[in-house]
């Protein structure tokens, strides 16, 4: 069981590292963006995917969450790194325009 105090850096930084669906929302949806712009949309639209996974695994009293700082802070941690996540999905994105070059529709 993890225990998060209202303003603990440490262990802000350690959840919003190590939670997986903010590694995966933000690479897959980094991945299928087409414009940089979209990378800044998938890094949010994973930390508040993130969120709800903290938030229900707080409910479920997996993690202990006191205060009010600690899941402010994580929300914001989480998002400058799946902002990260997203960019190196977005760098590494498969490149579409090979295959599609050459082909006709008759």
């Amino acid at each position: 069981m993890f225990h998060l105090q209202p303003f603990d850096p440490y262990g802000v930084l350690l959840v919003a590292l190590l939670n997986p669906v903010v590694i995966a929302v933000a690479f897959f949806m980094g991945r299928d963006a087409d414009q940089w712009q979209k990378v800044i949309v998938a890094a949010f639209a994973a930390t508040c995917a993130g969120f709800l996974f903290l938030y229900a695994l707080a409910y479920v009293r997996f993690v202990i969450v006191t205060g009010f700082g600690a899941p402010t802070g994580v929300f914001v941690a989480q998002f400058f790194l799946g902002l990260v996540w997203a960019f190196i999905g977005y760098r590494f994105r498969p490149d579409t325009r090979l295959r599609t070059v050459g082909k006709k529709d008759h």
